[in-house]
């Protein structure tokens, strides 16, 4: 009798210091090592969004996306919490801090073959702090795009050969679903 898949075990076949290749019966997919998450950050103000472009190896071009990062990435944080690390990496990447967090629930990015998720924060009560950029090896360029402007600015980033993170279907789903 053969074992459906969600009971086969679990077999690590590849880890590396960031990620780790598993099979599942049939099914290949990678995850990140210690099951570690993100925090996704939706900074929405005044009729702006503020958005990151760094450049993203798997990609090999710089890809458009909403500010991000690791939840508890670091030997000294492991116990971090979601709207910590979402307003750590806020101020990080774009320069902004959020007088208030709020948990918009948890997502995965494409489940059927990657296992990571993340936490989805809304940002409020936005002000600039500092220019932002990320850490030294990240070279976050900030953006912040007028709403009204954003399909424009899309597609002339992709234009330009940028790549486009998912996660902008988020701020264009409105425009989609009207047919625009």
């Amino acid at each position: 009798m053969s074992v459906p898949e969600h009971d086969a075990d679990e077999q690590v076949v590849w880890q590396g210091k960031y990620i780790v290749a598993k099979t599942r019966g049939r099914w290949e997919y990678v995850g990140r090592t210690r099951n570690i998450r993100a925090a996704v950050i939706l900074a929405v103000e005044d009729g702006h969004v503020l958005l990151v472009e760094q450049y993203r190896v798997p990609l090999g071009c710089s890809s458009l996306e909403l500010p991000a990062g690791l939840i508890g990435d670091g030997d000294d944080a492991r116990d971090e919490d979601d709207l910590a690390a979402a307003g750590r990496e806020l101020e990080e990447e774009t320069g902004y801090r959020a007088a208030g967090l709020e948990s918009l629930g948890h997502f995965y990015s494409s489940p059927g073959m990657v296992s990571e998720s993340f936490t989805l924060v809304r940002a409020t009560g936005l002000a600039k702090v500092s220019e932002g950029g990320g850490t030294e090896s990240e070279n976050i360029t900030v953006h912040r795009v007028a709403l009204s402007d954003l399909n424009g600015f899309i597609a002339a980033k992709r234009e330009d050969g940028c790549g486009i993170d998912v996660r902008m279907l988020l701020l264009l789903g409105q425009g989609i679903l009207a047919g625009e």
